[in-house]
């Protein structure tokens, strides 16, 4: 057989079965979905593993209709919609005249797909923009599935709180399926004590700033995609004597990224600024380690230092590569635009000029900076004013229009709508009063050993992070006013247990909680909650699921309209 991939849907897949796999259950060819002919291959059967996309109906019925029919053997057909089927693009195959060619039409649920230890993503790109411009709810639909199916694995999670209208939307549906699948309650002693459902609405500050970990870095310059990054390869060259570098690698360095390697697990949350120097101190571990070598003197002593050999080769070069890795985000750090860009970022967010128009906002479009980096900077500023003044808002729109092109008009829109980019409608700003109570600027912040989850933005504290912290301790009676200003309800519900599962907890034993962000998450949010898990004190553990794992730039990417000039 030979599967058709959309190719969106290799990234996710790659992470639960690689080709290796699919090979050894007969998967004989594999081609990226794409209009025109299939290519040939001498299979039987072919699947098309696609999304419920109409574009990409188009696109298989060309498939099939070229099929050349008088060949023999015929191939057959056959269609898996991920993550369920839809009525909508079964009747446009049939209206193509295509359905009848699909032996099989089937649906493979991947809801929530792992990527770590602690970290599950449905991998939608498209959640919040539908959730929140389009008023379609499917992606909802999918994450109170997911849930379902993670309680039928871990078991029922006792305590739900919630923030937010998707929020009361995703509990709202896991009642109804509890309801309506009796059958469901399983006996299964639960591992988490606690389910938190966050709406990516209740804080649109956070992704809009710059990350400052290692791995939030990578991906705000790189991107990490399904957790591999692609990076520039003259880094990564093997540095060979006399050759003075005539043939550089061209192809860009791949590499995955995540807890498996130890290193990488290690640095990953730091702040950046505190990354150089556990590199060196590793550096010096890894050298002394070699060394060792001259002082094996017994056959036992130089058998056991073989046997470390692997090890060790493989520690030096995941610090070869994220030596690299490090010298490449730091000529970026610390570049004047980065800083300027970060001073202006830090300004807002501390409350500092926000009301009125920003002078280095202005200069950047007057030279054209890219339109992301604009839009970031002064939605950010948008959203620490609660809304901008109809003036500064007007001026900010028709500079950009009349720079970047009206067609962006719609994109302006958009992030009106989500309210990222809006006007102040209540008349006060109450972001001061929401910063001031959770603590979200810490001026003294330590980034080598931080104390406070604001080391991941150098001073601010990401809001849906503080939340779920508040929650743990005190609990959200103590913020119900500033609760009261965030958009959406907030919420609490507890589930049932059968009697013999209701935990009696240890002493010193951690509670669990799922920390579910719906519309997306970032990775300096996740490092946030990650370093909650390990403080000392804390006595709660965290894992994280999301729709999307995304930064600042997709995000706002995906809320961009693509308007095509027209061709005259």
């Amino acid at each position: 057989q030979a599967i058709v991939w959309d190719e969106y849907l290799t990234g996710p897949f790659g992470l639960i079965a690689q080709y290796s796999l699919l090979k050894e259950h007969e998967v004989e060819k594999m081609f990226t979905l794409k209009p025109g002919r299939l290519p040939p291959a001498d299979v039987k059967n072919i699947i098309f593993f696609v999304r419920p996309k109409l574009e990409l109906m188009d696109i298989i019925t060309d498939n099939v209709l070229r099929e050349d029919r008088g060949r023999s053997p015929q191939r057959d057909f056959h269609i898996l919609f991920v993550p369920r089927r839809s009525l909508l693009c079964e009747q446009w195959l049939k209206e193509q005249g295509v359905l009848g060619s699909f032996i099989h039409r089937e649906q493979y649920s991947l809801d929530l797909i792992p990527f770590d230890g602690d970290l599950l993503s449905m991998e939608s790109e498209s959640a919040f923009k539908e959730c929140y411009l389009e008023s379609d709810q499917t992606s909802l639909y999918h994450a109170a599935k997911g849930l379902m199916t993670l309680q039928a694995l871990y078991g029922t999670i006792p305590q739900i709180f919630g923030k937010g209208d998707c929020a009361r939307h995703v509990a709202n549906m896991m009642i109804r399926m509890k309801r309506e699948f009796p059958g469901s309650q399983n006996s299964i002693f639960p591992v988490f004590d606690t389910l938190l459902l966050l709406d990516r609405n209740v804080d649109l500050l956070t992704p809009l700033a710059t990350q400052l970990t290692y791995e939030g870095l990578i991906d705000e310059i790189y991107g990490i995609q399904n957790t591999y990054v692609k990076l520039p390869p003259e880094k990564f060259a093997p540095k060979k004597q006399g050759e003075g570098g005539k043939d550089l690698p061209t192809e860009p360095k791949k590499l995955q990224l995540n807890s498996a390697e130890e290193l990488y697990a290690e640095i990953r949350d730091k702040n950046f600024n505190a990354v150089g120097s556990v590199l060196s101190k590793k550096a010096k571990i890894i050298s002394a380690a070699f060394e060792e070598r001259h002082h094996a003197k017994t056959v036992g002593e130089i058998k056991q230092f073989v046997s470390q050999l692997p090890h060790m080769q493989a520690a030096r070069s995941s610090l070869a590569n994220h030596t690299s890795i490090a010298e490449l985000i730091k000529d970026i750090t610390t570049s004047e635009d980065f800083f300027d860009n970060l001073t202006v970022e830090q300004e807002f967010m501390s409350g500092i000029d926000t009301d009125k128009v920003n002078n280095y906002i202005e200069d950047c479009i007057a030279q054209k900076h890219p339109l992301i980096k604009i839009l970031r900077l002064v939605c950010l500023q948008s959203v620490c004013n609660s809304g901008l003044k109809q003036k500064v808002l007007d001026h900010y729109k028709r500079e950009i229009l009349q720079t970047y092109g009206y067609e962006h008009i719609l994109t302006l829109n958009n992030l009106e709508k989500a309210g990222l980019l809006k006007p102040q409608t209540s008349g006060r700003n109450n972001y001061p009063t929401i910063r001031k109570t959770l603590r979200l600027w810490m001026d003294d912040v330590n980034e080598q050993n931080p104390n406070d989850i604001s080391y991941v933005y150098s001073g601010y504290a990401p809001l849906s992070v503080r939340l779920a912290q508040l929650l743990a301790r005190p609990g959200w009676r103590s913020i119900e006013e500033v609760l009261k200003m965030l958009p959406g309800p907030h919420f609490e519900e507890r589930q049932q247990l059968p009697t013999g599962l209701q935990k009696k907890r240890q002493q010193g034993e951690n509670r669990v909680t799922l920390v579910f962000f719906l519309g997306g998450v970032t990775y300096a949010e996740i490092a946030a909650l990650r370093f909650l898990s390990q403080m000392e004190d804390g006595g709660t553990e965290y894992v994280i699921a999301t729709t999307k794992l995304l930064n600042g730039t997709t995000w706002i990417k995906s809320l961009m309209e693509k308007l095509e000039p027209a061709p005259f």
